[in-house]
């Protein structure tokens, strides 16, 4: 994994891709995927090259553009194919009625943010419940980012759900997974839902296994290289 985040060529790229991000000064708290997590999110979308990518859980968007970011390079590397993300939130995090982004401190709702951006083209905007989407989705995704709802029954709900409607040969990252449920990082916050949404489906019979990103090459928060990332493959 370590050699997907030291290319030279993605880190050369990334400087204008983070200072285009730093333009929409999106916010780092506010239940938000960290700075340096999004940069890893970027990493591993430009490694991958998924041509189709699930989010669940779109909130602010910061980790959309990132991904839509991502695709909209490959697809200059690779015009013939189309690139895109769907996005999937609970709740139309571009209602102009209830600007819900400005509770969290947004300049401007994630729609916005792509258009400003130039990535209106890679993403589409689901307002759905998570399991109610996979239940009918025909699509089939290359990569999916399960950063939804966090209870551990949600999260046990979801993977089987995502499994589903994934490539054979597709990847699932799953944000704010906690292995053996240790802190990560200095705060002593842990999140337990991932964590042990897998646990239960090992147990169950389940051949998958989360592989934990552990520490990046650059910062992410509190003082720390540390991230929650982790990647579900087949055991």
């Amino acid at each position: 994994m370590g050699g997907i985040f030291a290319s030279d060529v993605i880190t050369n790229e990334w400087r204008a891709v983070d200072d285009q991000m730093a333009l929409m000064d999106i916010p780092e708290a506010a239940d938000s995927v960290n700075p340096g997590d999004r940069r890893a999110v970027y990493f591993l979308v430009r490694h991958l090259r998924p041509r189709k990518v699930l989010e669940i859980g779109t909130h602010l968007g910061a980790s959309t553009v990132h991904i839509a970011a991502a695709l909209k390079n490959n697809q200059r590397d690779d015009a013939q194919t189309n690139y895109r993300v769907t996005t999937v939130d609970i709740k139309d995090m571009n209602d102009r009625a209830s600007t819900p982004w400005l509770q969290y401190g947004a300049r401007c709702s994630p729609a916005e943010m792509a258009q400003r951006l130039g990535l209106s083209a890679q993403i589409s905007f689901v307002t759905d419940r998570s399991l109610e989407y996979l239940a009918s989705c025909e699509e089939r995704y290359d990569l999916i980012f399960l950063d939804g709802d966090h209870a551990p029954s949600a999260v046990y709900q979801e993977l089987p759900a995502a499994l589903r409607v994934l490539q054979s040969d597709g990847v699932i990252l799953l944000h704010d997974y906690f292995p053996a449920l240790k802190p990560l990082w200095s705060d002593g916050a842990v999140i337990r839902g991932p964590w042990l949404a897998i646990e239960r489906l090992r147990s169950e019979g389940a051949k998958i296994k989360a592989i934990p990103l552990g520490e990046l090459p650059w910062h992410t928060k509190l003082g720390s290289r540390r991230t929650s990332l982790a990647l579900v493959v087949g055991d």
